[in-house]
C-alpha cells in the first residue's frame, strides 16, 4: 500500500510540475527571443537613421561611421547599402554575411518586410534607410545568437533544477505521508490476522496515523475485546455443561450396574436397554463437545505430510476393521504437503474412517487415498456401504442432519467444520458400484505449488 500511495502521489506531483514548469520555461524562452530580436532591430534602426542622413541628405558619413564602429565594438556585423544595393560602408566582419544578406537587401529595397533568417549561429536583421516604400538604402545587421542560446539554456536548466528539487521534495513528502497512512493500516492488518489465527489478546495500536485510522483501530479493539469475551464465555459454558452432564451420567451408569448385578429376566433386559441409552447419551455429549471445539477452532497453519498421516491412521484403525470383518486400505498416491492446523487431518480421518466402518457390512471395503487436483491436495475416504440418498447428502454436514445415522450424527459436521476452518472444502459423492465417498480439497503448503 505504501508503494501504491507513493507512486500515485509522485505521478500527480510530476504532472503538476510539468504543467507548471514547462509552460513557464516556454514563455520565458519566447520572451527572451522577442527581447533579443527587438534589441537587434533597434540597433539596426539607429544605423539606418544615420545612413539615411548620408544617403538622402548628403551629409557627411561621419555619423554613420560612428554607429558602425559602435556596432563593431558590440560584436555586431553591420553593412550599409544604397538604393542600388551597392555596399556603401560596413564593419570589418560584414563580408561574412553572405548571399542571405543580399536577399534581405533586395527585399527591403523592394518595400517588403522580410523575416530575418539565422545564418551559422548569427541572427540577421534588415531595416530600410528612409521611407519603407522608397528607401534610400538598407542596413543589414548580423548578431551572434550565442548570448540568446546561453540565456535559453539557463532558463531550461533552472527550470529542470526547480522541477528536480520539487520532485525530490515530493518523494520525501510522499513516502512520509504514505507511511503515515499505510503503516498503521499494515499493523492493523497484522493484528487482525493474528486475531483470526486465535490470538484473542491481540490489540491494535491507536496512537498513529490519521484520525480515521485511529478511530478504526479503536473500533477494532472494541470488537476484539467483545469477541474474546464471547469466545471465553462460550468455552467456559461448554466446559461447565460437559462437566455437569458427564458426572451425573457416570453416576447413573454406576447405579444401573449395581442394580443389574442381581437382576434377572425382564428386569435385566430393561437395565441392559437403559445402559445402552446411557452409553448413547454419553457419546452424544462427547460429540456435542467435539463439535463445539471444532467450531471454535482457529488453526495456525502447519506443514502436514498427507501420505504419512493417511498411512498412520489406516494402520491405527486396521485392528478395528479386522475385528469387524472389513478390509481397510490406503491407496497409493504422491508425496503431498498440506497446510492444516496441527492434528486436524488426524481428527478428520478418524471421524470419516469410524463412520465408514460403521456403515459397511461384513466383508466390505474402505479405502483412503490422496492426490493433487487443481492446485490443492485432495483426500478421500471411499466405502462400498449402503451410501446416502440425495436428500441425506444435502444435509449431511449439518449437526444431526442425517436422522438415519447410526451414531450421533455429528461426525460429518465435525469434519466439515475442520476442513473449512483450514480454507478447504468437502463434498459427498456416490462410490461407483454403490457406497459413499467423502472428498476433501485441502490447501497445499506454500512450497508445494
Amino acid at each position: 500500500m505504501t508503494r501504491r500511495l507513493t507512486w500515485t502521489l509522485l505521478a500527480l506531483t510530476s504532472v503538476l510540475l510539468v504543467l507548471a514548469v514547462v509552460p513557464l520555461a516556454v514563455l520565458m524562452t519566447a520572451r527572451d527571443r522577442v527581447a533579443f530580436r527587438d534589441d537587434q532591430r533597434a540597433a539596426t534602426r539607429v544605423i539606418a537613421a544615420a545612413a539615411e542622413e548620408h544617403l538622402s541628405d548628403r551629409k557627411p558619413a561621419t555619423g554613420m561611421r560612428e554607429e558602425l564602429d559602435a556596432a563593431a565594438r558590440a560584436g555586431d556585423c553591420a553593412a550599409v547599402y544604397d538604393a542600388s544595393a551597392r555596399l556603401v560602408a560596413s564593419t570589418p566582419c560584414a563580408a561574412a554575411q553572405g548571399e542571405e544578406a543580399q536577399e534581405l537587401v533586395r527585399d527591403v529595397l523592394a518595400g517588403h518586410e522580410p523575416e530575418p533568417p539565422e545564418d551559422e549561429g548569427r541572427l540577421l536583421a534588415a531595416e530600410p534607410a528612409g521611407e519603407v516604400r522608397q528607401p534610400a538604402g538598407a542596413v543589414v545587421l548580423a548578431r551572434s545568437a550565442a548570448p540568446l542560446d546561453a540565456r535559453i539554456a539557463a532558463i531550461w536548466g533552472w527550470s529542470a533544477a526547480i522541477g528536480a528539487a520539487g520532485l525530490a521534495a515530493s518523494v520525501l513528502l510522499s513516502v512520509r505521508l504514505a507511511r503515515w497512512v499505510s503503516g498503521p493500516l499494515s499493523a492493523l492488518d497484522a493484528t487482525a490476522r493474528k486475531l483470526g489465527e486465535g490470538a484473542l489478546a491481540e490489540r491494535a495500536d491507536v496512537g498513529g496515523g490519521p484520525p480515521e485510522v485511529r478511530r478504526l483501530a479503536a473500533t477494532f479493539n472494541t470488537m476484539a475485546a467483545r469477541t474474546e469475551a464471547l469466545v471465553h464465555g462460550h468455552r467456559a459454558v461448554i466446559a461447565d455443561v460437559s462437566h455437569q452432564l458427564r458426572t451425573p451420567l457416570a453416576a447413573l451408569r454406576l447405579r444401573l450396574d449395581v442394580l443389574g448385578t442381581g437382576a434377572e429376566g425382564d428386569t435385566a433386559a430393561e437395565l441392559d436397554a437403559a445402559q445402552e441409552e446411557i452409553a448413547r447419551l454419553s457419546r452424544l455429549v462427547d460429540g456435542l463437545l467435539a463439535v463445539a471445539r471444532a467450531e471454535q477452532a482457529t488453526p495456525r497453519p502447519t506443514m502436514v505430510r498427507v501420505e504419512e498421516v493417511v498411512a498412520e491412521r489406516v494402520a491405527a484403525w486396521s485392528p478395528v476393521a479386522q475385528e469387524r470383518g472389513v478390509r481397510l486400505s490406503a491407496s497409493e498416491g504422491p508425496a503431498l504437503t498440506a497446510s492444516l492446523g496441527s492434528g486436524h487431518l488426524e481428527q478428520i480421518l478418524d471421524n470419516l474412517i469410524a463412520n465408514a466402518l460403521d456403515a459397511v457390512p461384513d466383508e466390505g471395503n474402505v479405502a483412503v487415498g490422496h492426490q493433487v487436483v487443481g492446485g490443492s491436495a485432495q483426500v478421500w475416504v471411499r466405502d462400498d456401504g449402503p451410501g446416502m440418498t440425495d436428500e441425506a447428502k444435502a444435509v449431511a454436514f449439518r449437526r444431526f442432519g442425517n436422522p438415519a445415522a447410526r451414531g450421533t450424527g455429528l461426525g460429518l459436521a465435525i469434519v466439515h467444520r475442520l476442513v473449512t476452518a483450514n480454507g478447504g472444502g468437502a463434498r459427498l459423492e456416490d462410490t461407483p458400484g454403490g457406497g459413499l465417498t467423502v472428498v476433501m480439497q485441502l490447501p497445499l503448503w506454500a512450497g508445494q505449488h
